[in-house]
């Protein structure tokens, strides 16, 4: 599969669960809920990225952009309309990473989901670190959450990668304008802000690897059954 194909092909999955869970009120309360409770877990587990000036820009898009409780449903419109052009105008490695940022968003939707439906039956809110534990295990397996990881990690090397072509920030830049005009600045700015954030780290390779041993970390507590204190930043 292409990666305008794999691209369009996640566009519409992150679109058609966004869908479903507006169509819900109840679940889409608790997603809300789920998405805020995640995000101010990862602001505390990475609190010192977030502080550091090397890395702050980067910890900010992967934890509000790329991963967070914002609305994203004028991102993920522009994106359905945009993806043609994208693809004639992007060299095949800014698809390539485009399409891993989409492919994740759509599981991250998915997962979100399944973890709220098993919250609803007896959860309260504000949500404890207890009721989230046991509806992360049971909503689903070790090897999606895994996979949910490697794709942000991916998604970080893919960055990484594209911030040594400087052709591909000039036309970013360049792009700007007829963004603006045609309606897209939310996917534009994303992409920008995605460049902009990894090209000022200087090399994310330290960066990644903080995120991958913590978030790893986490993982592991969580399925290990443990439901207190386990959201404590684990050291570098």
């Amino acid at each position: 599969m292409s990666h305008s194909e794999r691209l369009l092909e996640a566009s519409h999955a992150v679109a058609a669960g966004r869908r479903a869970v507006a169509a819900d009120p109840e679940l889409s309360r608790w997603v809300h809920e789920v998405k805020h409770w995640q995000s101010a877990r990862l602001a505390r587990t990475h609190a010192d990225l977030l502080e550091m000036p090397r890395y702050r820009d980067a910890a900010r898009f992967f934890l509000e952009d790329l991963y967070g409780a914002k609305d994203f449903s004028q991102r993920d419109a522009e994106l359905l309309r945009v993806i043609p052009t994208l693809t004639r105008l992007l060299p095949d490695a800014a698809l390539a990473t485009l399409a891993d940022a989409v492919e994740l968003d759509a599981l991250s939707e998915r997962l979100d989901a399944a973890l709220a439906t098993a919250l609803r039956p007896g959860a309260t809110t504000p949500l404890t670190e207890a009721a989230y534990a046991r509806a992360y295990r049971v909503s689903a397996a070790r090897a999606e959450r895994t996979h949910q990881l490697d794709l942000v990690l991916t998604v970080g090397r893919s960055l990484d990668r594209l911030v040594r072509h400087p052709l591909i920030g000039r036309l970013l830049t360049s792009m700007g304008g007829p963004a603006r005009l045609a309606g897209l600045s939310a996917m534009h700015r994303f992409l920008v802000d995605g460049f902009e954030a990894f090209r000022r780290i200087g090399g994310a390779s330290d960066f990644l690897r903080r995120i991958d041993a913590r978030e790893r970390l986490i993982l592991g507590r969580l399925f290990d059954g443990i439901e207190s204190d386990w959201t404590i930043p684990p050291v570098s």
